[in-house]
């Protein structure tokens, strides 16, 4: 029997889970402006299994309040063609691309809608580059709930399309994701509904941990490496969750090797992990929208989880993202978002370092199809059409 609770990742307080508590009251407190959030807490789990355990009794809400939508159990599989081109036979990808809206975000609002029915809660709010807030939409449309996302105006009109299609209210931002961010908690705090804001809501870190417990339930133990494309930190924090909660729970004894792969151009993360600190001045810009931010929101929880488990951070140019989504879809049929891709340009940086016989996860977090602007600009659409066999050349 598994018993959770909110802890503390700073000063290891403990709280009951309530829709009220978002950030630990006490080290919340050191909050300063531009920095990323103080007293981020997780879900603390006591107790053992006993015997068959399935991912959705691994979270903090029961199984009956979860939308009738088939998020999560997404395939490892095995790129055949790329590992052959690049010597590494034991090469998978854990492929999230596959989840209803196309990203990995899905885990993370599955559990968020699931509380929100347990509460009787019935608005969310969320900010977000695109794939939060039309992950959010699409399972809120499952469970009935109305959302609320605020965006920059400058995110790819493909993840707004699929937020208006689902029902959701959409804000655009004249402003980067940073402002989104503040003004979506502003908004929420206002009229008193529930933010699903990345690494505020402590269950955005749970939901993602599922993708490292599906990994481990499909290799049939922990791979040794795990690269995951970062910007706020989340996914990171919430890999790094699953896993540790695996361990603590007798099913595997270390935590994999894992790579923070972000892009040049919005590497907070990584600088701070190098440096000791965040710089507060600090401006990002890359074509990887889904990994953009100023102020990476779960920095210091990320770092600190990197730190204590031997993790890494690589980065890539965006010329070298838009390679390695190319790349990626040319070898393996999968076509991710450079996002995304930005894992895969982060295992190319980095195969020096990665033994060729190791077993290699890439989480590949969104679908391709959600921003074909950058895609365009490493392909040329053809410009005359024909008519005739031998007009073709």
């Amino acid at each position: 029997m598994i018993e959770f609770g909110y802890v503390c990742s700073e000063c290891g307080r403990e709280y009951a889970i309530t829709p009220e508590l978002m950030v630990c009251p006490s080290c919340s407190g050191e909050q300063r402006s531009a920095r990323p959030l103080r007293g981020v807490l997780e879900v603390g789990l006591v107790g053992a299994l006993d015997g068959a355990w399935d991912v959705l009794d691994r979270l903090p809400v029961e199984r009956r309040f979860f939308p009738a939508i088939p998020v999560g159990g997404t395939p490892l599989w095995a790129p055949q063609h790329l590992r052959d081109e690049l010597g590494y036979p034991n090469l998978f990808i854990k492929d999230d691309t596959l989840n209803p809206t196309a990203s990995l975000k899905d885990r993370a609002s599955f559990l968020v809608a699931a509380f929100a029915r347990k509460h009787g809660i019935r608005d969310i709010v969320v900010a977000s580059t695109g794939n939060a807030a039309s992950s959010m939409a699409g399972v809120g449309a499952a469970a009935g709930l109305r959302v609320t996302s605020f965006v920059p105006r400058t995110a790819p009109r493909a993840k707004m399309v699929q937020s208006l299609q689902y029902g959701a209210r959409v804000v655009p931002v004249d402003g980067n994701y940073d402002l989104a961010f503040e003004l979506s908690l502003e908004y929420a705090r206002t009229r008193g509904y529930l933010s699903r804001n990345t690494a505020y809501n402590p269950l955005t870190i749970e939901g993602k941990k599922t993708a490292a417990l599906e990994i481990y339930r499909q290799l049939g133990r922990a791979p040794d490496y795990v690269v995951v494309p970062v910007g706020d930190g989340v996914i990171l924090a919430g890999v790094y969750k699953g896993f540790r909660d695996l361990r603590q729970l007798g099913l595997i004894d270390r935590v994999p090797v894992i790579y923070a792969a972000q892009a040049e151009g919005s590497s907070g993360i990584t600088r701070a992990f190098r440096s000791g600190d965040f710089d507060a001045a600090y401006s990002a810009r890359t074509v990887a929208d889904s990994i953009s931010v100023d102020v990476p929101r779960n920095g210091y929880h990320a770092v600190k989880q990197l730190r204590e488990f031997g993790g890494r951070c690589v980065t890539a140019t965006d010329e070298a993202i838009l390679g390695a989504q190319q790349r990626l879809a040319s070898s393996t049929g999968l076509f991710a978002e450079p996002s995304a891709a930005a894992a895969f340009a982060g295992f190319l940086a980095s195969v020096k370092e990665i033994p060729h016989e190791a077993t290699v996860v890439l989480l590949v977090t969104g679908s391709g199809l959600k921003d074909i602007d950058s895609a365009m600009r490493v392909v040329t659409l053809p410009e005359r059409a024909v008519s005739r066999l031998d007009e073709i050349g």
